[in-house]
C-alpha cells in the first residue's frame, strides 16, 4: 500500500527508464516528462547513476539496482510510471522484459496506480515476453504509445492506449556558442555501433562521407548519442581527410536539440536525432537498425536504407545523399507543429490520471 508518509497535498510518482545510462534520447524523454506532471505530483527516479540525474534534473534520484532502495522508494509512493521509450522489448536484451515487467509488477502489487507513458513496445520475440508485457500493461490505469505498430499490438491485446509522437519533439532548446563561428552549411551524422555495420560499412561510409562533404563543401558534425557511440564516431573522424568536420563532446539533450538548429542535413542512426531533426526543419536521411527508425521515416517521408541493405557502393552512398541534399524537402512549419501539438497529448495520460 501506498506509504502513510504521503501527505493529504502531494502525491509521489515513481518514473522508471533507462535513466542515468548518460543516453541523450533517454534523457531527453525524462526532461520532457518531468514538466508534464500536474502540479503537487513529485518525481522519485530510478536511475543507474542517481547522482548524476539529481545533479542534471534537479530531482530525487535512487539507484534502480538496488532491491531495498526500490522497494523503499515505491513504500513512499502513489503512482508508478515507465518513462518513454522502448523498455518493453527483447531485442537488446532479453533482461528488458523481466525487468521491467518485474518493476510494474512490483508496483502493481503494492497498489500503486501504474502507467505506461511514451511508451515503442516491441519488437518482442519471446512469447515469455509477449506474455509479461501484456500481463503489466493490462494493469495499468493509462497507457500511451509513440507508433502505429506498438497501437496496433497493443489493440491486439484488447487494450486501447493512446498513440502520439514521441514527446521528444517537444523537447526545448539551448545554443552551442562553440558552434557559432564553424564554416555553413553544416550536416549533423549520428552513428551506432552494430553488428551489421561491419567495418567494411564504416569504411564505404567515411569514403561517402568525404565525397559528399567535397561536392557540397559542407561541415560535417559527428555527434555521439551514447557514450558507446563515441569510439566509432572517432574511428570515423580519423579516417575523414582534411578538417571539414568536427567531434562534438557529450552535451545535454537541450543542447544537442540546440545543435540541429544549426544544421542543413541529418544523416542518423540514432531514432531521437532523427526526431531533433526533424523538429529544427532539418533534411534527414535515416540509416534503420530498428522497427522504430523505419517507422519514423516512413511516416515522415524521409529517405533511408535498412542497415542490412546498406549499399556497398560509397559512389551510390554519396549520390543518394546529394540527391536529397540537393532535392529533398525538410518537414514545413504547419507539420512540426502537428506533431508538437500531438506530441502533448501524452501529458493528457498523465493529467487524467493524475490529478486526483
Amino acid at each position: 500500500m501506498p506509504s502513510t508518509q504521503t501527505s493529504s497535498t502531494t502525491k509521489h510518482a515513481v518514473i522508471c527508464g533507462y535513466y542515468g545510462q548518460s543516453n541523450v534520447g533517454d534523457d531527453a524523454l525524462l526532461t520532457t516528462l518531468l514538466p508534464m506532471l500536474p502540479d503537487g505530483v513529485k518525481p522519485l527516479v530510478l536511475s543507474a547513476n542517481p547522482k548524476s540525474t539529481r545533479q542534471q534534473f534537479q530531482v530525487p534520484a535512487f539507484p534502480n539496482r538496488s532491491a531495498f532502495s526500490i522497494l523503499k522508494v515505491l513504500n513512499q509512493a502513489d503512482y508508478f510510471i515507465w518513462g518513454g521509450g522502448s523498455l518493453m522489448q527483447d531485442v537488446t536484451s532479453f533482461r528488458n522484459p523481466i525487468y521491467y515487467g518485474g518493476l510494474m509488477a512490483l508496483a502493481q502489487q503494492r497498489n500503486l496506480t501504474t502507467i505506461a507513458w511514451a511508451q515503442g513496445v516491441g519488437p518482442l520475440r519471446s512469447r515469455f515476453s509477449r506474455w509479461l508485457t501484456r500481463r503489466a500493461l493490462m494493469g495499468c490505469a493509462g497507457i500511451s504509445v509513440r507508433d502505429q505498430a506498438s497501437a496496433e499490438l497493443l489493440n491486439e491485446w484488447g487494450l486501447s492506449p493512446l498513440i502520439a509522437p514521441d514527446p521528444v519533439w517537444v523537447l526545448e532548446s539551448e545554443s552551442l556558442p562553440e558552434l557559432w563561428d564553424l564554416p555553413s552549411p553544416k550536416v549533423a551524422v549520428t552513428l551506432r555501433e552494430h553488428p551489421q555495420l561491419t567495418r567494411q560499412h564504416r569504411q564505404t561510409l567515411t569514403q561517402a562521407l568525404s565525397s559528399f562533404q567535397q561536392a557540397t563543401e559542407t561541415f560535417i558534425l559527428l555527434v555521439p548519442f551514447q557514450p558507446q557511440d563515441q569510439p566509432l564516431a572517432e574511428r570515423v573522424a580519423s579516417e575523414l581527410p582534411g578538417n571539414a568536420y568536427k567531434l562534438i563532446p557529450p552535451q545535454s539533450p537541450k543542447r544537442l536539440n540546440g545543435l540541429f538548429q544549426t544544421v542543413e542535413m541529418a544523416i542518423g542512426m540514432r531514432y531521437h536525432s532523427l526526431i531533433m531533426a526533424a523538429a529544427n526543419k532539418c533534411l534527414c536521411f535515416g540509416i534503420s537498425y530498428d522497427p522504430k527508425i523505419t517507422q519514423l521515416m516512413t511516416e515522415l517521408d524521409f529517405p533511408f536504407w535498412e542497415l542490412s541493405q546498406l549499399p556497398t557502393d560509397a559512389d551510390e552512398m554519396t549520390q543518394a545523399w546529394l540527391d536529397h541534399y540537393s532535392h529533398g524537402m525538410a518537414l514545413t512549419a504547419d507539420q512540426i507543429k502537428s506533431q508538437r501539438d500531438r506530441a502533448m497529448m501524452h501529458q493528457d495520460v498523465l493529467s487524467n490520471i493524475l490529478k486526483d
